[in-house]
């Protein structure tokens, strides 16, 4: 990390910054009372959440018959939410590991709130599969395990049981890696608490770190260990996600691009999210000079790739479903482009194709408020992705008699923002308790990238001409 870096390079850390003045800057927010603008989100957040708990408890007691679903389309909302759910939380996998692993220094700003964005996402994702199930206290049937259910075993030949393999293996990982960085931060967190209760918290919480050579050397160690083996989990849990449709034989489901064309779109929407949180974090924490128009416009990049990657993808597949002479793949895709659902394709070929082409242009790439809304438009265009591929693909079977149009309940329609209630409010409680920019990490990179250190740098140059000069 401390490797020479161009003084006419944009510094990640802006403003006359000295080691002491990061820590107070971003432990400000884990200290002292909440501003009201925390409780007043705090309360609407937490509303939506019991809005969902109910919502999701009228549907344990009622049945999955409370929902809009019916025998010509049996996966719909749920899955398309559990779908939409599991992209965000790719973001975070991909910012800590793969960028740590190519020793990208602009991941220091943003990889803490990715993280944590990346576990609770994956928290809200879980829930769908286990109330689709009906009776969710049974959830544990679908691990294998030495049991007394006789001939009622798991299916290995089935994507939806490597789906619990590899998100489980997806969360473990991402909680570890994310509790593993902060261990420096919450030694410092404990220093400089004035209560005894609070000091006693965060000392358990930071398992004696007391930042000696072995500590430091560990946590190095210990951070590319996690990388290395959450690398894979990033292509591995889309894909399999992926392979719950494309395995099955229904026209717009059986295709061979689902794969690379859902981890694209994960990473895609996953960045959107951090995108949507992290503009509001940097501007209501203060920590403008941390999250700066640099790591935006870093971020816009990945998203114009991802985002002209999912665009081909979306034309690839009306290529392959015209150019196979197949039909019924071929009125699939009619169906999606002009049928009752054609608002729903619109919307998302809007959302996700033509909206993030403006970010070709430098200056869209580096405006904030333009970014934010993009990175909400994205989010909506994405849902919509997984709503049209799940949706428009079943509500017209082989048999037109049973063709009929979905409609979600109000259950439905609460449940999901009880779920995006849940996010925020995790999210929130987060952003109390933990710094949401880690710390040492941030440091590790102030003598190379911080606008202090560059001003010297010129300095020392422009003193260094003049003496030749002389």
């Amino acid at each position: 990390m401390a490797m020479y870096e161009s003084p006419i390079r944009e510094p990640l850390i802006t403003g006359k910054k000295d080691y002491h003045q990061i820590t107070e800057d971003i432990s400000r927010s884990t200290e002292g009372v909440p501003p009201l603008s925390w409780f007043a989100l705090m309360g609407v957040t937490s509303l939506l959440t019991l809005v969902g708990l109910v919502a999701m408890g009228y549907t344990i007691f009622i049945g999955i018959g409370a929902w809009g679903l019916n025998k010509t389309i049996g996966w719909a909302w749920d899955i398309t939410n559990f779908v939409w759910w599991i992209g965000i939380g790719h973001a975070g996998t991909l910012i800590s590991a793969v960028l740590l692993l190519f020793r990208q220094k602009w991941r220091t700003g943003i990889n803490r709130s990715a993280e944590a964005m990346t576990i609770f996402a994956v928290t809200c994702a879980g829930l769908f599969p286990a109330i689709h199930m009906g009776r969710p206290w049974l959830a544990f049937f679908i691990f294998p395990y030495p049991n007394t259910r006789g001939p009622l075993w798991v299916n290995f030949n089935s994507p939806l049981l490597w789906d619990v393999f590899a998100i489980s293996t997806y969360a473990t990982v991402s909680i570890l890696f994310w509790y593993s960085g902060l261990l420096p931060d919450l030694a410092t967190l404990r220093d400089r608490s004035k209560s005894s209760i609070r000091k006693s918290i965060y000392n358990a919480l930071s398992f004696g770190w007391t930042g000696s050579a072995k500590h430091w050397q560990r946590f190095e160690s210990l951070s590319l260990v996690l990388a290395g083996l959450a690398t894979p989990l990033v292509l591995s849990v889309h894909t399999i996600v992926s392979f719950d449709f494309a395995t099955s034989v229904i026209p717009g489901w059986h295709t061979t691009i689902f794969p690379p064309y859902f981890v694209a779109g994960a990473i895609f929407s996953g960045f959107a999210m951090v995108l949507t949180l992290m503009l509001i974090t940097r501007k209501v924490l203060k920590l403008e000079d941390y999250i700066t128009v640099a790591h935006v416009e870093s971020m816009n990049k990945i998203i114009l790739l991802t985002g002209s990657i999912v665009g081909i993808a979306y034309i690839t597949e009306l290529f392959v479903a015209w150019y196979s002479g197949f039909i019924y793949e071929q009125y699939a895709f009619y169906n999606r482009a002009l049928g009752p659902y054609l608002w729903a394709y619109w919307i998302m070929m809007t959302c996700n194709v033509i909206s993030p082409q403006f970010f070709w242009v430098k200056k869209f790439r580096r405006n904030l408020y333009f970014t934010f809304v993009l990175s909400i438009l994205i989010n909506i265009g994405m849902w919509f992705e997984r709503f049209v591929i799940i949706v428009t693909s079943l509500h017209r079977d082989y048999l037109p008699s049973s063709w009929t149009y979905f409609t979600p309940t109000w259950i439905e329609v609460a449940i999901y923002l009880g779920t995006i209630g849940m996010f925020l409010t995790l999210f929130l409680l987060f952003a109390r308790t933990l710094p949401v920019v880690a710390i040492a990490e941030v440091k590790s990179i102030f003598k190379t990238s911080s606008e202090t250190m560059k001003n010297k740098q010129k300095e020392k140059l422009a003193e260094s001409e003049t003496t030749t000069n002389t």
